[in-house]
This record gives structure tokens, sequence and C-alpha cells, in this order.
């Protein structure tokens, strides 16, 4: 069975991509809109679509007179620190079509690029393969298991909401990926399929980036650059959290039951066949409940509070990459302390768990290629304005609904929520008041749709997540396509709503 729905594996699916995106440099005419930026909380830099430099002076009055809606604080906090567009801008320029070289380049570029965040994954893959070590991870997931023994929905209800609120609140994405070697066994234990797992991290996670409520890297800097305070709104998205979240944890239960009950009508054995997972021999439904001894009780409090100092570290402190990376290597020699390990066996084990996630690494990689790709082609911006000039005149409603399928579209190409807010913010923000939309529905209509076609897009975390348990992206998509019409049919009625109430 599997042989026969074989389909290709994540980074030729993105290759494949980059090939089209490169075609398209060829077909769209090429353009850029003139951007601004800080040097240093002092003067405004302003790069022109042909490349020429200007400094302004560092004012809200220099906002207000390129009809930059933007409060100056944004800036001078640090809250905003891409280059911004600015509004009637957009100038032609030659056609820059990426060709053979440029094509491979561009996953090369792509890993330059994402290094942080590949350094990331390969630190978790080597903190995550010392712990492994100490046998800890697994008499916990016993305990686990035999606890909610018969209760085991429960853990997809109170785990997807965590995931979609720590989504939600404070922006979760890549930092959800290290759960994986811990949820998969879990749910593997509880007779569900590899798939379920998934739902739980990856769905969780991108369901709370879609109904964003507090979430500084989408709805605050999109909120800034639409010139609207990020509170504006914030009833609705609260309720569209709610209401999204609920309806999310009922499809997955539902479908977990299911596989449980009958484990034939696994998407994964029908699309994939068998599949073994990469941390399926840590599955303990087989073996007696241990019990916890004082070692094994301070290794996971070790374990937990790694992860608790990573999410501190991020909503309070400002954390980003490099710091969860020291982090998580901190905690790893602590573990080799702790389990009395020399050094060339730490050495040798953290590379190895590093080694085990190098092919997560490259798809992230090869996936900011494709966006490497549109930019250098010079049309990423010319897909904004031509799309910008199309809903210009529309009717709130319809304007609003077309917004929201633009958003679907742009978030194949771009799929950085902080990047999408300032390339189209000021630009989309400043049509909103041509055809009477408040602001608050342009990035909700941002929010939901990067959050629904996230579940999909190939430039975004789903393949190195799918990469992880060895499921295809084809079992996925049959599995969640049901769900995002619920997602877009519910997101359609909130913004449209939001327009008129």
């Amino acid at each position: 069975m599997a042989n026969l729905k074989k389909i290709p594996s994540p980074i030729t699916i993105l290759m494949v991509v980059i090939i089209i995106a490169a075609v398209a440099t060829w077909l769209v005419p090429a353009g850029r809109y003139t951007t601004l930026s800080v040097n240093d909380n002092k003067s405004f830099a302003v790069l022109s679509a042909k490349g020429e430099t200007t400094t302004l002076p560092f004012t809200q009055k220099t906002l207000d007179s390129l009809q930059i809606k933007i409060a100056l604080k944004s800036f001078a906090t640090g809250a905003i620190r891409k280059p911004v567009s600015i509004p009637g801008s957009y100038q032609s320029l030659e056609k820059n079509g990426q060709g053979i070289i440029k094509i491979l380049q561009a996953p090369l570029k792509g890993i330059y690029d994402s290094i942080d965040i590949i350094l990331f994954i390969l630190v978790i893959g080597g903190f995550m393969n010392i712990f492994h070590q100490s046998g800890a991870m697994i008499k916990g997931l016993k305990s686990l298991t035999h606890t909610m023994k018969g209760r085991e929905a429960w853990l997809i209800i109170i785990l997807t909401f965590l995931f979609s609120f720590a989504g939600a609140s404070y922006g979760m994405a890549e930092e959800a990926l290290v759960f994986y070697p811990v949820m998969v066994p879990l749910f593997l234990a509880a007779g569900y399929d590899l798939i379920v797992p998934v739902a739980v991290i990856f769905a969780g996670t991108q369901l709370g980036t879609m109904s964003s409520f507090s979430n500084p890297f989408s709805v605050i800097i999109a909120s800034n650059a639409t010139g609207v305070n990020w509170r504006d709104g914030f009833t609705e998205r609260i309720l569209m959290f709610a209401i999204s979240t609920a309806v999310t944890i009922w499809y997955i239960v539902r479908y977990a039951n299911k596989i449980k009950k009958d484990p034939a009508a696994s998407l994964v054995y029908r699309v994939d066949g068998i599949v073994k997972s990469p941390y399926e021999n840590l599955d303990p439904k087989n073996s007696e409940v241990p019990v916890l001894d004082t070692r094994t009780k301070l290794l996971l409090l070790l374990f937990l509070a790694t992860f608790l100092t990573m999410i501190t570290g991020v909503i309070f402190f400002e954390w980003w990459l490099l710091e969860m990376s020291a982090l998580f290597l901190a905690a790893a020699i602590l573990l080799a302390v702790i389990l009395k390990m020399n050094e060339k066996d730490f050495i040798t084990e953290f590379i190895k768990g590093a080694a085990d996630l190098l092919s997560v690494a490259f798809i992230v990689g090869v996936a900011r290629g494709v966006t490497i790709v549109l930019n250098d082609g010079h049309i990423s911006d010319s897909i904004l304005f031509y799309s910008s000039k199309l809903v210009g005149s529309m009717p709130p409603a319809i304007f609003i609904v077309v917004l929201l399928g633009l958003y679907l579209l742009f978030t194949l190409f771009i799929s950085s929520s902080s990047g999408m807010a300032v390339l189209t913010m000021p630009i989309i923000g400043g049509l909103a008041i041509m055809v009477n939309v408040p602001g608050r529905e342009i990035v909700n209509a941002y929010l939901f749709g990067m959050g629904i076609m996230g579940f999909i897009t190939p430039t975004g975390l789903i393949l190195p997540s799918l990469a992880l348990v060895n499921v295809s992206l084809k079992a996925w998509w049959q599995f969640i396509y049901p769900l995002l019409i619920i997602l877009m049919l519910l997101s359609a009625i909130f913004l449209i709503t939001g327009i008129y109430f």
C-alpha cells in the first residue's frame, strides 16, 4: 500500500515549489515598494525600489507625510523591526527572471537565512537524545499512560487547548517541535495513530496563530502597521479563539476515537501503509508501570523546568531562537552531569540526536528558499500590488472576504507572520479606509488567512512536523481539509459580522 501511494519527500516538494516560483519571476511583472526602516533610533532609512537610500528625521511627522499610520513609539521600542512598505510607492522594475543557477542557490541561501531556526532544531535533537539516555521519559510516559487509562481523550482536549493558547497568546511555533518525542509515544500508547500527535501539537499551535489575541509576532505588529490599537477587536479574537479551539478539539477527538475503535480506519495506514515513527521504540503500552524514584522525578522536573523557562523567557524577556538554543544546550549539559556521562559519550550522543533532526532542519531552510526566489525576482511586491488593485473598489463585505482569500494566497509564498504584516498591512490598511472597513477587520483577515493556509503551506512548519513522525502530506491533507472548510466558513462569518457590528 505504501509503495502504491508514495508521494515525493518534503524536500522534493519544496524544490518543485521553488521551480514554480522561479518560472513565475519570468511571467509576473517585476516591481517593488519603497521601504522605510530605522537607523539606530536616530533616523529613518528609506530604500527606493531601485536601491537608492535616503535618510529622513526620526519623527512622527515623517511617518505621517509618508501615509504610514504607525506610531513612532512602535519603531522606537523595536516592536517593528523589519522594513515597512510605503503606500503608493510601488514602481515597476526590469524583469529579473530566476534561472537554473538561482534555483540551485535558493535552498542554500534559505539555509543561510534560517540558520537560527536550524541550530535551534539541531540543539533540540541533541538535548532530547541525552534525555532519552536517562530512561526517565519512558518511565514517565508509562506512568502517565497508566494514570490516564480510559481517559485518553482528555489528553487531546487539555493538550490541544494548551498549544492553541500558547500560539494565540505569545506565538508558539518552532519551539513546539521539541514536544514530538514526548507526545508521539504517549498517543501511540493510547491506541491512536501518528496523525493525532501532529494534530494536537502542530494544529494546536497553528490554530493559535489563526486566532491570536496577544501574539506579539502577528496581531500586535499587524495592528501597529495598520495604525490601530492591537486591543481593538480583542473581544472578537477571544471569541474566535474559544470557538475555533472547541471545534478543532471536537474534530481531533472524533477522529482519534474512530481510530481507537478501528485501527484500519487510520489515514496513515490507508495512505502511507505501515509507518514506523522515529520515537516508536519509546512506546510504553505493553510494559509494567514503574515506580518513579527520586532520580527519575528530578530528571522529569528538570525536563519540565526547561520548557517552562523557555516559555517564561519568550513572554517576559523577549527571548528568541538564540536564547532558547542556549537554554537547551545548558539543559543538555546539566543532564549529562546528573547522569555522570563522560565527555566523549556526551558529545557522541548529542551529535547523534542532532543528526536525527538534520532532515527536519534542511526542510526549514529549503522552505525559506521559496521566498528568496520571489524576492530576488522582484515579484513579491508585485503580487501584493496587483492584488490590492483587484480589491480596492469592492463593497465592504465582498472586500473583506476576498481579502481573506488573498491572505490565503500570500501565505503560500510568505510564511513569516511578522514579515507578512510589515509588507502588506500599510498597503491594505490604506485600502481599508477607502472602502470603509475597520482596521481591526483587516488585521483579522490577515490572521485568519495566514492561520488557515498555515495548516498546509509547504513553506511553513507542516513539512518539518510531518517529517518528525514519518507521515506524508497526502495523509495530512485528507485529515485536515474538512476542518479547514469549517474554519474558513467560521472566519468569513466573523469578518462580515465584524464590519457591521
